[in-house]
């Protein structure tokens, strides 16, 4: 399992994360992932053991996902998974790693 991306959070902060799959259209990142006019149509996001995931939601018009973190234990990296599949039955999945360190 590859990881897309690595993030730095404090145990006690509650912050948001982005998957997104269409990143130049949502201007944050360098390419494109999905068609024009393809979307999200189901996702899952799995957070490691000892991390919490408060919440998730697609975002961006269906192009992205956010998840919501909190916890986690100082020293400790948790990988987060989102697992998705679209509007034109593509399945996708992109695991990102959360840091936890005390800031």
């Amino acid at each position: 399992m590859a990881t897309f991306k690595t993030f730095t959070k404090d145990p006690d902060a509650v912050l948001d994360y982005k998957f997104d799959w269409a990143a130049e259209t949502n201007g944050s990142g360098p390419s494109d992932w999905l068609a024009s006019t393809e979307t999200i149509s189901s996702y899952v996001v799995t957070a490691a053991s000892g991390l919490t995931k408060d919440s998730d939601s697609r975002t961006d018009e269906n192009t992205a996902v956010t998840v919501w973190l909190s916890g986690g234990t100082d020293g400790i990296s948790y990988n987060v998974a989102c697992k998705i599949v679209t509007s034109s039955s593509r399945t996708d999945e992109r695991t990102v790693t959360i840091k936890v360190q005390t800031r």
